[in-house]
């Protein structure tokens, strides 16, 4: 890792309604557009799933780091993230995010130490740590080929 601090820009055009493009240089445009819910096209990213997509890549991310700084050993990981939008004291705002991670370990690799990991990675994201929502982990371990599915779930 580069040292502290990093800095990121992004740029975003859009007119009076529609989509709008979200660029950085050097990756491709993004389009974004209100969801569904706020009366939005629903075809395109909106500010609400790129939070939870955030929320994911971060915790991967950072998973990969843990588990490789831990000598765990995992062939896959799949993430899922689920928020709640409410209006809370006047506020519309994120009110819970769920995040579901199912991973399956290298043959040899502990469940448990498995499981620390990546309650760990969640503790550590940046991104969880700079949201006010709470952020659940629920976290699914596959061990092996053959073994039946073990889960766990840590409220952070």
């Amino acid at each position: 890792m580069k040292p502290l601090p990093h800095h990121y820009a992004v740029r975003l055009v859009g007119g009076t309604s529609g989509h709008a493009l979200a660029a950085a240089d050097g990756i491709p445009e993004l389009r974004t557009a209100p969801p569904l819910d706020f009366d939005g096209p629903g075809d395109a990213w909106s500010p609400e799933h790129l939070l939870l997509a955030a929320v994911e890549t971060c915790f991967l991310f950072t998973l990969r780091a843990v588990a490789k700084a831990s000598g765990i050993e995992f062939e896959t990981c799949n993430v899922a993230a689920e928020g709640t939008v409410d209006r809370v004291d006047g506020v519309t705002r994120f009110i819970d995010i769920v995040l579901r991670a199912r991973l399956k370990l290298a043959p040899g690799t502990s469940r448990d130490r498995a499981l620390r990991a990546t309650e760990k990675a969640e503790h550590a994201c940046l991104v969880s740590a700079s949201l006010a929502a709470p952020i659940r982990l629920e976290a699914e371990i596959l061990q092996g080929v053959s073994a039946p599915l073990q889960s766990a779930s840590a409220s952070i």
